[in-house]
């Protein structure tokens, strides 16, 4: 028996099988889990080919978190399929190239303002479109990167993960009177397509290992995958507004 048997899991996220969503995709599946995925723009090209090798049965469909009438299309259409779903992944975040880098001061407003959009209030637009798909409860988990600190090159991505954070709180607040959780994964760096976009990655690809406790390797996301798979199942019950770190440890040390 699976951890997830007969779940109906909604995965945003996935591009290509490096992508950290995938991981979690791929260990729902073997948990028992059903599963869609979701993908925007030029990308459900890549979405669409990569879910074919989680199965043929693996459906994608089209959810640009900008667009409310995606969503309202989608939670039509997972209601005719499946009638509930039990839990989403938010794996969404982008933000323009002037956003990341040396310069914290370059970025304006309206680069700001399209970061804190699509990796920030997508999780709000993520409720909007699958709560009331959830009148058995149900659990949405988020993928983040810790912002205790200021780290270099991350900029206002860090910015939108910590707004991130605050919004997973809200999100419980007004969601656990209905039995709905939200929780993020803190997740070490992995190399991934989104990793590549940031500059001056391979600072963390070099100093995380070394100071991880438990050690760390940038080219493994199943641990994070893992993390977020316990997040969907019953394991967790009266577990909502946390951060969970999967990092080897690396958040805890101080030196």
């Amino acid at each position: 028996m699976g951890l997830l048997d007969g779940k109906n899991i909604v995965i945003t996220g996935v591009l290509t099988d490096a992508s950290l969503a995938y991981g979690v995709a791929r260990i729902a599946r073997e948990e028992g889990a059903n599963i869609v995925l979701t993908g925007a723009g030029r990308g459900i090209k890549l979405t669409q080919r990569t879910a074919r090798k989680l199965g043929d049965d693996v459906d994608v469909y089209e959810l640009d978190v900008t667009v409310p009438e995606h969503g309202v299309a989608v939670r039509e259409q997972l209601a005719e399929k499946w009638g509930h779903v039990d839990g989403v992944l938010h794996a969404i975040g982008f933000a323009p190239q002037v956003c990341l880098g040396d310069n914290f001061l370059e970025a304006t407003w309206d680069d700001v303002a399209i970061a804190m959009h699509i990796s920030t209030y997508s999780l709000k637009a993520l409720a909007d479109a699958f709560v009331p798909l959830m009148s058995e409860g149900g659990s949405f988990v988020g993928l983040d990167f810790d912002n205790q600190q200021a780290w270099p090159a991350y900029n206002w991505m860090g910015v939108a993960k910590s707004a991130l954070q605050s919004v997973s709180r809200y999100l419980a607040k007004e969601l656990g009177p209905r039995g709905i959780r939200s929780n993020l994964i803190a997740g070490g760096p992995v190399k991934t397509m989104a990793a590549k976009s940031i500059p001056g990655f391979k600072i963390f690809e070099d100093s995380w290992d070394g100071r991880a406790p438990l050690g760390w390797d940038v080219t493994d996301s199943e641990p994070i995958a893992r993390g977020c798979v316990a997040l969907f199942s019953d394991w967790f019950p009266a577990t909502t507004g946390e951060i969970i770190h999967v990092d080897g440890g690396f958040h805890a040390m101080g030196a």
